[in-house]
Protein backbone atom coordinates (compact mmCIF):
# COMPACT_ATOMS: atom_id res chain seq x y z
CA UNK A 1 0.00 0.00 0.00
CA UNK A 2 1.31 3.44 -0.95
CA UNK A 3 1.41 6.06 1.82
CA UNK A 4 2.57 9.67 2.07
CA UNK A 5 3.91 10.58 5.53
CA UNK A 6 2.93 14.24 5.06
CA UNK A 7 -0.68 13.45 4.02
CA UNK A 8 -3.33 14.06 6.68
CA UNK A 9 -5.60 11.35 5.27
CA UNK A 10 -2.72 8.84 5.34
CA UNK A 11 -2.33 9.83 9.01
CA UNK A 12 -6.04 9.19 9.57
CA UNK A 13 -5.66 5.74 7.98
CA UNK A 14 -2.65 4.98 10.21
CA UNK A 15 -4.55 6.11 13.32
CA UNK A 16 -2.13 9.00 13.90
CA UNK A 17 -4.98 11.52 13.63
CA UNK A 18 -8.42 11.02 15.12
CA UNK A 19 -11.47 10.39 12.99
CA UNK A 20 -15.07 9.35 13.44
CA UNK A 21 -15.07 6.28 11.22
CA UNK A 22 -18.38 5.00 9.98
CA UNK A 23 -17.30 2.20 7.62
CA UNK A 24 -14.14 0.49 6.47
CA UNK A 25 -13.06 -2.47 4.43
CA UNK A 26 -9.76 -3.72 3.01
CA UNK A 27 -9.55 -0.94 0.38
CA UNK A 28 -11.47 2.04 1.80
CA UNK A 29 -12.34 4.04 4.91
CA UNK A 30 -15.36 6.31 5.39
CA UNK A 31 -15.32 8.91 8.14
CA UNK A 32 -17.03 12.13 9.11
CA UNK A 33 -15.83 15.38 7.52
CA UNK A 34 -14.65 17.80 10.22
CA UNK A 35 -15.71 20.72 7.98
CA UNK A 36 -19.19 19.51 7.05
CA UNK A 37 -21.35 21.06 4.37
CA UNK A 38 -24.43 19.36 5.79
CA UNK A 39 -25.49 17.10 8.66
CA UNK A 40 -23.78 13.74 8.17
CA UNK A 41 -21.23 14.91 5.56
CA UNK A 42 -18.74 12.04 5.20
CA UNK A 43 -15.56 11.35 3.24
CA UNK A 44 -14.57 8.11 1.57
CA UNK A 45 -10.89 7.52 0.85
CA UNK A 46 -8.75 4.70 -0.51
CA UNK A 47 -6.29 3.17 1.94
CA UNK A 48 -3.57 3.51 -0.69
CA UNK A 49 -2.43 7.11 -1.28
CA UNK A 50 -3.33 8.66 -4.62
CA UNK A 51 -3.22 12.42 -5.07
CA UNK A 52 -6.37 12.84 -7.12
CA UNK A 53 -8.74 11.42 -9.71
CA UNK A 54 -5.99 11.42 -12.32
CA UNK A 55 -3.66 9.23 -10.27
CA UNK A 56 -5.92 6.78 -8.44
CA UNK A 57 -5.78 3.10 -9.42
CA UNK A 58 -8.95 2.02 -11.25
CA UNK A 59 -9.67 -0.74 -8.72
CA UNK A 60 -9.31 1.71 -5.81
CA UNK A 61 -11.60 4.16 -7.60
CA UNK A 62 -14.20 1.43 -8.02
CA UNK A 63 -13.88 0.52 -4.33
CA UNK A 64 -14.28 4.15 -3.23
CA UNK A 65 -17.35 4.50 -5.43
CA UNK A 66 -18.89 1.32 -4.01
CA UNK A 67 -18.24 2.51 -0.45
CA UNK A 68 -19.67 5.95 -1.25
CA UNK A 69 -22.82 4.24 -2.52
CA UNK A 70 -23.10 2.30 0.77
CA UNK A 71 -22.58 5.43 2.85
CA UNK A 72 -25.13 7.33 0.75
CA UNK A 73 -27.65 4.57 1.45
CA UNK A 74 -26.89 4.78 5.17
CA UNK A 75 -27.46 8.55 5.07
CA UNK A 76 -30.94 8.02 3.66
CA UNK A 77 -31.76 5.05 5.92
CA UNK A 78 -30.31 6.24 9.23
CA UNK A 79 -30.06 10.03 8.99
CA UNK A 80 -33.29 10.61 7.08
CA UNK A 81 -31.59 12.38 4.16
CA UNK A 82 -33.90 13.22 1.27
CA UNK A 83 -31.05 12.96 -1.23
CA UNK A 84 -27.27 12.72 -1.44
CA UNK A 85 -24.60 14.49 -3.43
CA UNK A 86 -21.36 12.68 -4.27
CA UNK A 87 -18.55 15.11 -4.98
CA UNK A 88 -14.92 14.76 -5.96
CA UNK A 89 -12.64 17.73 -6.47
CA UNK A 90 -9.59 17.03 -8.66
CA UNK A 91 -7.02 19.80 -8.40
CA UNK A 92 -6.76 23.05 -6.49
CA UNK A 93 -8.73 24.93 -9.14
CA UNK A 94 -11.56 22.43 -8.64
CA UNK A 95 -11.60 23.15 -4.86
CA UNK A 96 -9.44 20.18 -3.79
CA UNK A 97 -7.81 21.06 -0.46
CA UNK A 98 -6.48 17.68 0.71
CA UNK A 99 -4.38 15.96 -1.92
CA UNK A 100 -5.36 12.38 -1.17
CA UNK A 101 -8.20 11.23 -3.42
CA UNK A 102 -11.52 11.44 -1.60
CA UNK A 103 -15.20 11.36 -2.36
CA UNK A 104 -17.56 13.59 -0.39
CA UNK A 105 -20.88 12.01 0.59
CA UNK A 106 -23.12 14.98 1.34
CA UNK A 107 -26.60 14.20 2.66
CA UNK A 108 -29.30 16.65 1.58
CA UNK A 109 -32.36 17.63 3.60
CA UNK A 110 -35.28 19.34 1.89
CA UNK A 111 -36.49 22.44 3.71
CA UNK A 112 -34.10 21.99 6.65
CA UNK A 113 -31.47 24.76 6.37
CA UNK A 114 -30.23 24.02 9.90
CA UNK A 115 -29.08 20.62 8.60
CA UNK A 116 -28.39 21.60 5.01
CA UNK A 117 -27.35 25.19 4.24
CA UNK A 118 -25.85 24.31 0.84
CA UNK A 119 -27.10 25.88 -2.37
CA UNK A 120 -26.42 24.98 -5.98
CA UNK A 121 -23.15 26.71 -7.03
CA UNK A 122 -24.42 27.62 -10.48
CA UNK A 123 -27.71 28.37 -12.12
CA UNK A 124 -28.42 25.68 -14.72
CA UNK A 125 -29.35 27.33 -17.99
CA UNK A 126 -29.11 26.28 -21.63
CA UNK A 127 -25.61 26.59 -23.03
CA UNK A 128 -24.50 27.82 -26.43
CA UNK A 129 -24.98 24.81 -28.77
CA UNK A 130 -21.88 25.71 -30.81
CA UNK A 131 -19.64 25.85 -27.72
CA UNK A 132 -21.12 22.56 -26.48
CA UNK A 133 -20.36 20.94 -29.85
CA UNK A 134 -16.81 22.39 -29.81
CA UNK A 135 -16.18 20.97 -26.34
CA UNK A 136 -17.52 17.57 -27.43
CA UNK A 137 -15.19 17.61 -30.44
CA UNK A 138 -12.25 18.54 -28.19
CA UNK A 139 -13.06 15.62 -25.85
CA UNK A 140 -12.94 13.32 -28.88
CA UNK A 141 -9.59 14.83 -29.93
CA UNK A 142 -11.12 16.34 -33.06
CA UNK A 143 -10.19 19.94 -32.61
CA UNK A 144 -8.81 22.68 -30.46
CA UNK A 145 -10.01 23.14 -26.91
CA UNK A 146 -13.34 24.96 -26.84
Amino acid sequence: MVTDPSCIFCKVIAGELPSSRIYEDDRTIAFMDINPGSHGHALVIPRSHATDLHSIDADDLAAVTATAQKVAGLAVEHLGADGVNLLNCAGADAWQTVFHFHMHVIPRYAGQPEKDPLVLPWQPAPGDPDRIAQAAAAYRGEGADA
